[in-house]
């Protein structure tokens, strides 16, 4: 299995600033909860995101899959992706160090 990143960025930055929406906040709940689950599948290493609220967060998803298209898939299957919540964009990805 190859590893793969996808960085994601607020659609709308006011989302953290200002505040969310309703919809932005179950749509952001379905984002973690696919996350969990992908995790507890093996799928996904780690998530996470920066702690800053300004036009430089961003988040991160380092995950396996067997080619660009299945990788693609996990991304674009995303709520908070294919909701328009969040931005993403895809890379292939090798963890090189991780502690025990």
């Amino acid at each position: 299995m190859r590893q793969w990143i996808y960085v994601l960025k607020p659609a709308r930055l006011e989302m953290l600033t200002v505040g969310s929406m309703p919809e932005e906040d179950e749509i952001v709940g379905r984002h973690f909860a696919y996350l969990s689950d992908l995790t507890e599948k093996g799928v996904m290493i780690l998530m996470g995101r920066t702690q800053n609220n300004d036009e430089s967060t961003f988040g991160i998803a380092i995950f396996e899959a067997e080619n660009e298209a299945a990788a693609r898939a996990i991304m674009e299957n995303d709520p908070a992706v294919k909701h328009g919540v969040m931005t993403a964009t895809l890379y292939p990805y090798k963890v090189a160090l991780m502690r025990k």
